[in-house]
């Protein structure tokens, strides 16, 4: 437990780290370069993220749930990841000229070749730090991302400021990836193999052609919404309905982003030691659920405040959609970690076949309510997660042995600890409402009260939380203590 507990302190660490230098560097560039410079490097990023959903073939997944891991498999890991990897940037390097004549924009296609050279690179450092990530050795991983974002910003801001245009931000992110791989190397262990291999590839791309799809699959219906309702309604539609869902999104950037990267993992570990995962997912449940739940059941509450105070005045029509969406992201939460749980016992085409259910759900659910506006597209998205969550329930009863009702009783705890937390400012917006002239006193004061509310209800039922909650409070008194010494 101390070894999960260092692991998501230091994905924590990472994750907030890296999110407050994008939105610094995001500040910054745009008030240097124009929004053609921006719009130029925006369109080109789209290919080289669509290619970045192959680039990677599972290989970092595959690392990770192998349950006997050895030098061998290493190599023909590094051989693939070489392969596709190469491959792909030699595709982007060659439909440059192409994008450039499409979008009528020479920009397109320099900034697309800079981003072809970051997939020669990638692959050295990609296997190491999927194998950090086994090890649950989160540490070296920190210490990469700070060093190569702090890169990657220096460079940024200096060429922007040197006049590079668009360029500067293509230049910045080469810079990143570079300094990636070499501080990754630095921390490798000395007998990890340097070499590819050509011993096991068929193994490990028979793993890789599945799990990369389970990530185009995701990038699909992540985009489904915004696809189909720009299709069927129009942009500022499209728009609205990405505000709404933007507030489930302040969830993940804080929470599950941090979360993710271990628990893989954390499952793979578990398997090997105990045989089953089983105990190891009720458990992250029962934290993701205490956590989440009230989070997104206070959101959903305040959500006409926290439109007004994220977004401005002009997107307010999205809060009644924005409290659909968190009831959805409620239901999702309970079966989000179901792809990296079937990855890390190997079953990957049966988490392939997963994701294109719960794909299909959606774009069905959409599909079915579009014709009633935007309120019927939120509530199409609700039902989708809904049957998506059954079907996860089914799949992950068959490969790991996961019933129903130890699903319900792990999260009996969360409810309660939600009601607690949350109910105060709920009855609160329900007597007064939620309006222009106190948005903000329901936001923050609201905040405040759940807060409380969540701490109160953790000590009161004895929940596990409750006793990192403690260890949190000691060492931040310690740490102010040293600080007052000083």
């Amino acid at each position: 437990m101390t070894n999960i507990r260092k692991s998501l302190a230091f994905s924590a660490a990472e994750s907030y780290f890296s999110l407050a230098l994008q939105i610094v560097s995001t500040v910054v560039i745009s008030r240097i370069l124009t929004p053609e410079e921006t719009g130029v490097f925006a369109v080109a990023t789209v290919f080289a993220a669509l290619a970045s959903n192959f680039r990677d073939f599972g290989v970092g997944e595959y690392l990770i749930q192998e349950q006997e891991l050895t030098a061998d498999k290493i190599r023909a890991a590094l051989t693939l990841n070489i392969a596709i990897s190469w491959f792909m940037g030699a595709v982007l390097f060659a439909a440059s000229d192409w994008a450039a004549g499409f979008y009528r924009s020479d920009g397109v296609g320099q900034v697309m070749r800079v981003q072809a050279f970051n997939f020669l690179l990638i692959p050295f450092g990609a296997v190491t730090m999927a194998y950090f990530r086994r090890e649950l050795n989160f540490k070296p991983i920190f210490i990469v991302s700070v060093v190569a974002n702090l890169s990657s910003f220096a460079v940024a801001i200096a060429c922007a400021l040197k006049g590079m245009g668009y360029m500067s931000l293509a230049w910045s992110s080469l810079a990143g990836v570079s300094l990636t791989v070499f501080t990754s190397v630095l921390f490798r262990p000395k007998d990890f193999p340097r070499w590819p291999g050509l011993r096991g590839v068929a193994h490990v791309f028979h793993f890789g052609k599945f799990a990369s799809g389970i990530y185009f699959l995701g990038q699909l219906g992540k985009g489904a919404p915004e696809m189909i309702i720009g299709r069927a309604q129009n942009m500022a539609s499209v728009a609205i309905f990405s505000r709404a869902t933007g507030l489930v999104e302040i969830f993940n950037r804080l929470v599950l982003r941090s979360v993710l990267p271990v628990c893989m993992p954390y499952f793979a570990k578990s398997s090997r030691e105990d045989g089953s995962l089983v105990r190891g997912y009720l458990t992250s449940i029962s934290y993701l659920t205490a956590i989440g739940w009230p989070f997104i059941l206070f959101l959903g509450v305040v959500a006409y405040s926290a439109i007004r105070i994220v977004y401005g005045p002009q997107w307010v029509a999205a809060a009644p959609l924005a409290q659909i969406v968190c009831a959805a992201a409620a239901v999702d939460l309970v079966y989000h970690l179901a792809k990296e749980a079937l990855l890390a016992v190997g079953k990957a085409k049966t988490s392939n076949n997963l994701q294109a259910g719960l794909v299909t759900a959606q774009v069905l659910g959409l599909l079915a309510v579009l014709p009633f506006g935007l309120p019927g597209a939120a509530w199409g998205f609700l039902a989708a997660t809904v049957v998506g969550a059954a079907l996860s329930q089914h799949v992950l009863h068959g490969a790991i042995g996961l019933r129903l009702g130890d699903v319900l009783r792990t999260c009996v705890p969360s409810v309660y600890i939600t009601l607690i937390s949350a109910s105060p400012v709920a009855v609160w917006a329900a007597v007064e409402g939620i309006t222009e002239n106190n948005f903000a006193r329901f936001a923050f004061v609201g905040g405040a009260i759940t807060a409380a509310g969540w701490i109160l209800a953790l000590k009161f039922l004895g929940h596990p939380l409750w006793h990192e909650v403690v260890k949190v409070g000691a060492l931040l008194r310690a740490s102010a203590g040293a600080l007052v010494r000083r």
